[in-house]
């Protein structure tokens, strides 16, 4: 019976619908008034918008096992591994860094404005350093190998990767004035969005969103960010305004004559659990197992994903460029030839 239970209660929390199930057995309805009750009454909306998103895929035929199995696993390994971890790194960070703030705020509309900028600011340094450096990389790998986009996708990440991510976001969030709970609101709206994104063609086929694909990160924009097309990589690294991609220069449309190829570029098995949680661990030990002397080896920890000892590099960067050259060089031959 504890088995049923604890089934029941890992499905209830994965619908969001715990909080409706207390509301309605109370009859206290004017919890929906409040805070909690606002956060409880948007939770389920994610969960429910997967299924409808798999009942579709399934009415039109396009439904596959395989595009699922794997990231359940995960989340299921997940579970069991990193509850309690992303938490404490939270609660750890406000316990170290807010005495150092430099100004307080508070839960104001001006205020919420202002942190979601931070918050913005901290989740693209935390998401660009994923995808520049190895070894943070092999924590963020995961969540790129699937080769299908889809809401589950969401929840395909190794378990270290949460922590590493609520660190620095918190830190910085910290010490430039965030309250904790406007930090956990912003935190709301991060986790809400960042899961919409993740939506496949199956529920979305323009993921766009018509006038909003010029003035927020959209599904449309975050499916270039999964994808492993040369003009792709790297890019679109925030999760809502897309200002820090902006400044920074990482913002990248999806062309419509470049439909997105989703993985990453590391021949892998997407069908593998094993692949796709540990491959790129794997394959960095590989490197630095055979990399010449002390520091090629703690480069290939630091340095960006494809970086090889040689010269021949094949990172992002690289092959981006090398791309664009191309893409130029063929530009300017048709134009001779139509002159």
């Amino acid at each position: 019976m504890n088995v049923l239970e604890s089934i029941f209660r890992e499905v209830i929390g994965f619908l969001g619908i715990g909080s409706w199930i207390e509301i309605i057995a109370s009859h206290n309805y004017g919890l929906l008034l409040t805070y909690r009750g606002i956060t409880s009454a948007i939770g389920p909306l994610i969960p429910f918008l997967l299924i409808f998103e798999i009942v579709r895929a399934l009415m039109h035929k396009t439904f596959r096992v395989r595009d699922y199995k794997v990231i359940f696993f995960m989340y299921v390994l997940n579970r069991f591994l990193g509850s309690f971890i992303s938490i404490a790194a939270v609660a750890l960070c406000i316990g170290l860094f807010e005495p150092y703030s430099l100004f307080k705020t508070s839960f104001t509309w001006y205020w919420v404005i202002y942190g979601y900028i931070v918050w913005e600011l901290s989740h693209f340094v935390y998401h660009y350093l994923a995808h520049k450096v190895r070894l943070l990389w092999c924590l963020h790998s995961t969540h790129h190998a699937p080769e299908s986009m889809n809401l589950f996708v969401s929840h395909a990440h190794f378990f270290l990767e949460a922590p590493y991510a609520d660190f620095v976001r918190t830190s910085i969030c910290m010490l430039l004035g965030i309250s904790p709970p406007l930090l956990f609101f912003l935190m709301f709206i991060d986790g809400t969005w960042g899961a919409f994104i993740h939506a496949g063609e199956n529920l979305l086929k323009d993921g766009r969103l018509g006038v909003l694909n010029s003035l927020l990160l959209t599904p449309s924009h975050h499916r270039v960010h999964h994808s492993r097309n040369p003009l792709y990589m790297d890019t679109n690294f925030c999760n809502l305004l897309n200002i820090w991609d902006k400044v920074f220069g990482t913002l990248q449309p999806e062309k419509r004559d470049i439909p997105p190829d989703y993985g990453i570029t590391r021949a892998m098995d997407s069908n593998s659990l094993w692949d796709v949680y540990f491959g790129e661990i794997a394959a960095l030990w590989v490197d630095v197992w055979k990399a010449p002397g002390v520091k090629n080896k703690i480069l290939y920890l630091v340095m960006p994903p494809g970086w090889s000892h040689t010269g021949q590099h094949k990172t992002a960067t690289a092959i981006r460029r090398a791309y664009q050259a191309s893409t130029s060089r063929m530009t300017g031959a048709e134009t001779s030839v139509s002159r």
